[in-house]
């Protein structure tokens, strides 16, 4: 392709701060989460709970996301504030007697990321901001910070050149690099299709999608100023989490959500390009396991880590797959064959650092996963408007 691959680089961490779980009990700790009636962050209030803590929600309850307002599902053991995280008031009274913070709460979505862009940077870039304002002016008093991040930063994942199995990076695709070489990226010396393999978190991160880059800007003003202020900090590079309570009518986010609401009406799965290209899911109860061992334990401090399967997926088998678990073997995948600018190939998740300083290893299987997304559809309410997404992209010319 005409994108130049690139070395390897590396981006460093070190340890910084006191660990959480060498300083309190469970019983007299309290945990603020924020964003903490969505998705992920339900789960994360849900575990908590049944850990001993005493837990804290702050949540706007965005309409995209929470369209039927305050979910069913939210634990009514947790005490809720609804409000926001740029309100700079408001946190502060969440954070009031928190000793750790899950920071869940994050405008989400690449392709919309594009075209609401002061939206994006004012959610998680100004909202990181305003929560780490908060945090300095608790130095005598730290607490431990865990930001969800992504893996959308590292763009393209990390290739192997088959003929002698040198690792490098890609640029983002092109169209017009697409029409010359075809769907999968090539070496740019030898013309070689390139083979996806593990991605590491030392791998640059290339991606330029404003999504990307407040994900980035999260990790690194948290980590900077939590090393130089001395409270401890984990941000954990979420891959593509699937199950229960991810939003059906969002679609802007969440794959397999999308899919499944497409088959739940009748329609059958749009694909992009031929399908074959690769992610690495990983569920949402794996994601709240790496979410508590972060907070327990004082080897995570300071350290950026991947959670994902180290499994890769590809996007083809996973509308085959939900269609046959739900008996519509008959809605075949729609397979467009059609680009969406900034749109990768493969990545896929090295999480041999999770691993080494969590313990973390994923537990649910793949198609128990699945069975339990399925199982949590037949009762929650969906919408599918992929049409109004597929309008706003094409108006916007990103497909």
């Amino acid at each position: 392709m005409e994108d130049h691959g690139r070395a390897i680089l590396a981006c460093g961490s070190k340890t910084t701060g006191c660990g959480f779980g060498e300083r309190m009990s469970k019983e007299n700790s309290h945990i603020l989460v924020t964003g903490g009636a969505g998705f992920i962050g339900s789960f994360v209030v849900d575990r908590l709970l049944a850990e001993g803590y005493n837990v804290r929600i702050l949540d706007n309850l965005c309409p995209q996301v929470h369209p039927h307002g305050r979910p069913d599902y939210l634990n009514p053991a947790a005490e809720f504030i609804h409000g926001d995280v740029r309100d700079k008031d408001t946190l502060r009274s969440a954070l009031d007697h928190a000793e750790g913070v899950i920071h869940c709460a994050a405008a989400v979505g690449v392709g919309q990321s594009m075209y609401q862009v002061a939206h994006y940077s004012d959610v998680n870039v100004r909202g990181t901001a305003t929560l780490l304002d908060l945090l300095i002016e608790r130095k005598n008093s730290p607490v431990k910070l865990i930001i969800l991040s992504s893996m959308t930063g590292y763009g393209e994942g990390v290739y192997r050149r088959p003929s002698d199995g040198m690792l490098m990076r890609v640029g983002i695709r092109s169209e017009d690099g697409i029409r010359r070489y075809g769907w999968e990226p090539v070496c740019p010396e030898t013309g070689e299709i390139l083979e996806g393999v593990a991605t590491p978190e030392d791998a640059a991160l290339m991606a330029d999608n404003i999504y990307a880059l407040t994900k980035r800007y999260q990790e690194e003003m948290a980590l900077g100023l939590g090393g130089f202020y001395g409270f401890p900090v984990v941000c954990l590079r979420l891959f593509n989490v699937y199950g229960p309570r991810q939003s059906l009518c969002n679609p802007y986010t969440g794959v397999l959500a999308i899919f499944l609401s497409r088959l739940l009406s009748g329609a059958s799965p749009l694909v992009y390009e031929d399908g074959r290209q690769t992610r690495d899911f990983v569920s949402v109860h794996d994601v709240v396991q790496a979410i508590m061992l972060a907070l327990e334990r004082d080897d995570a401090n300071g350290r950026v880590m991947n959670i994902g399967s180290g499994e890769s997926r590809s996007i083809e088998g996973c509308a085959r797959i939900l269609a046959r678990l739900i008996g519509r073997e008959d809605l075949d995948p729609e397979i467009i064959s059609r680009f969406r600018k900034g749109d990768i190939r493969h990545c896929t998740a090295d999480i041999g650092r999770a691993r080494q300083f969590l313990g973390y290893v994923p537990r649910v299987d793949w198609e128990d996963g699945l069975e339990e997304l399925i199982h949590w559809a037949g009762s929650a309410p969906f919408e599918d408007h992929l049409d109004i997404a597929q309008n706003e992209l094409k108006e916007r010319g990103m497909v």
